[in-house]
């Protein structure tokens, strides 16, 4: 059976054109508001959708995303609260794929087990989990495998020739590349070493690549989008919904609105389209 992001990724290349992963934390500025920010995302041009997980301890993370898991968290937002966001939005859409991003601990706190359960429940298609390396497969990668779940990897620019076939072992879905050393959200990707890059990753899988990690606009999408499957824009969508909260950090009536703006925006730099 063909998975939500198999599918998606071949829609996209029978289109011809490159796809745009949208990332925000779940409950960010609060569950109300980022419902209606997630259940936007597919008009607005999102091609896959990567819930973060809130969590205390964000340490990958860049400044911006690590606010809005504060921000999340603050407004009541748990694991058991994202599986909810994620069924949802399910009602209404059972064609976007829904990625979680994030750390072990909350799983592991969680139950494995039970975690794995609900997500296939609620329609969860992929797990990205930063902290688990492929020698801990055991321990999420393969029971997620087995549950019918995408096990997404990130490789880097310092994943070496001897480290990629390692890293590439069990993931499935995507390769999500990051573009640039360091916390999310600090600095731009340059769209040469990313080429270089992604040939590279070529040599050693079929899987589609989609990268991210400096990505903010129109431009730099159709430039990643030129070179690889997918761009995934994160901390600029999170800055937005930052920079439209009142006085008190809490959402006004044109936040959903600009966030969504901003994806349609993004998404207007697709290579392709």
């Amino acid at each position: 059976m063909t998975g939500r992001i198999d599918a998606r990724f071949a829609e996209l290349k029978a289109a011809e054109r490159g796809g745009l992963v949208t990332f925000l934390t779940a409950g960010d500025p609060n569950p109300e508001t980022a419902l209606e920010i997630i259940k936007g995302l597919p008009a607005a041009g999102a091609d896959i959708i990567e819930l973060g997980m809130p969590f205390s301890d964000p340490m990958a993370d860049g400044p911006a995303i690590q606010a809005s898991s504060q921000r999340a968290r603050a407004a009541g937002m748990t694991l058991k609260g994202t599986l909810d966001l994620v069924r949802a939005f399910r009602k209404d859409d059972m064609n976007t794929p829904i990625v979680l991003m994030g750390y072990y601990n909350p799983i592991y706190s969680y139950g494995v087990d039970e975690f794995l359960r609900n997500a296939c429940e609620t329609g969860v298609d992929g797990l990205i989990i930063v902290d688990l390396p492929p020698e801990e497969d055991n321990e999420l990668c393969i029971p997620a495998l087995n549950a019918g779940l995408n096990w997404i990897r990130l490789a880097t620019p310092t994943t070496d020739a001897k480290r990629l076939p390692i890293v590439l072992t069990n993931t499935s879905g995507f390769v999500y590349y990051v573009a640039i050393m360091g916390i999310t959200g600090t600095a731009s990707a340059n769209k040469g070493d990313v080429k270089k890059a992604v040939d590279r990753l070529r040599q050693h899988t079929d899987l589609p690549i989609g990268v991210g990690f400096g990505i903010k606009t129109p431009e730099d999408v159709r430039a990643i989008t030129s070179v690889a499957d997918a761009a995934v824009v994160g901390s600029a969508i999170v800055n937005v919904i930052a920079t439209h909260l009142n006085n008190d950090g809490k959402p006004t009536d044109k936040t959903v609105n600009n966030v969504l703006q901003f994806v349609k925006t993004l998404a207007t730099g697709l290579h392709g389209t």
